[in-house]
């Protein structure tokens, strides 16, 4: 069924479509600007462009229609592949590309492109995540490695479960710290204030995230985050509950951060054994340039 979203501006500030994604977090800010594109969002009865600036009083109406159904098929969208063999495959994600097909994103996620590329690819339990062993955001760029049979599917499945692989994540988030690394144990679930968020949760499931300090901006910090396990949102969450969520965070961070496209996050590292061989593999990839660019604008003001 189509979905009618109502909101009336009081305090908020900014662009339409930056607003709207901070009041409608189930929406992606790309979902919303299509949706203003296609004319179905309306401010005080008149259309208006994502970059209108809202003002208090507005009454925005947000019409959401009905997702057309899911399909696999295959899309000739460019990938970044890292490396490729018999087993696996190493891509290198953009910023703002979904992993697999949802009810949200029924298309142009990385599955349709890889479908493209390859008809090998390890079948999965749920019908649409054929290869994906592990997910980043869609707002997180970086590596993932992705199953092309089913004895490769098991045999990185293996070494998520058992720790065994290695993922380090770049980060940007708010705030300085006094201690130059640390570790953060804390159970993560559902959100029972929120089903759209994750949170710290007693009785969550198990989660660790190691930290390491890179360099230190006004009202900034540069830091290494290496998954020991593998929750959902976890480094967001968990920095954010150690009081220094991630720059430009539409869901877990403050409304004041840094512009960009989402969240300041990179999966930099990915390491883990070939599933035929044993040979330990390790890849690495710099962080997309508006990350470059923001890093850069930071330092500036460290002078």
């Amino acid at each position: 069924m189509p979905t009618n979203h109502e909101i009336v501006i009081s305090d908020q500030k900014g662009r339409l479509d930056k607003v709207l994604a901070q009041e409608l977090t189930d929406l992606s800010r790309s979902r919303i600007q299509e949706l203003i594109t296609e004319g179905n969002v309306l401010v005080n009865e008149k259309s208006e462009k994502s970059s209108y600036k809202v003002n208090a009083g507005d009454k925005i109406i947000v019409h959401e229609p009905k997702l057309k159904p899911l399909s696999l098929e295959a899309e000739n969208i460019p990938l970044d592949i890292v490396y490729e063999d018999q087993d696996v495959i190493v891509v290198n994600k953009p910023q703002g590309m979904v992993v697999h097909p949802s009810a949200g994103h029924p298309d142009h996620t990385l599955v349709n492109a890889l479908l493209f590329h390859t008809k090998e690819l390890a079948q999965s339990p749920e019908g649409f995540r054929p290869g994906i062993v592990h997910r980043i955001d869609k707002d997180t760029s970086g590596l993932l490695m992705i199953a092309k049979n089913p004895k490769a599917r098991a045999s990185l499945e293996d070494q998520l479960a058992h720790k065994t692989n290695k993922r380090v994540y770049l980060a940007i988030v708010h705030g300085n710290f006094t201690e130059s690394n640390g570790t953060i144990t804390a159970p993560i679930a559902r959100n029972p204030q929120d089903r759209k968020k994750m949170a710290v949760v007693e009785g969550g499931k198990y989660a660790v995230t190691h930290f390491k300090v890179l360099e230190q901006f006004p009202g900034y910090s540069l830091i290494s985050c290496r998954l020991e396990t593998g929750r959902t949102h976890q480094i967001r969450v968990h920095m954010k509950y150690i009081g220094h969520p991630l720059a430009g965070d539409p869901l877990y961070g403050p409304k004041k951060t840094l512009k960009g496209n989402g969240q300041f996050l990179h999966a930099e590292i990915l390491g883990f054994k070939q599933p035929t061989t044993g040979k330990l593999l390790e890849f690495s990839r710099p962080v997309p340039k508006i990350f470059e660019d923001t890093l850069t604008k930071l330092r500036r003001l460290k002078k």
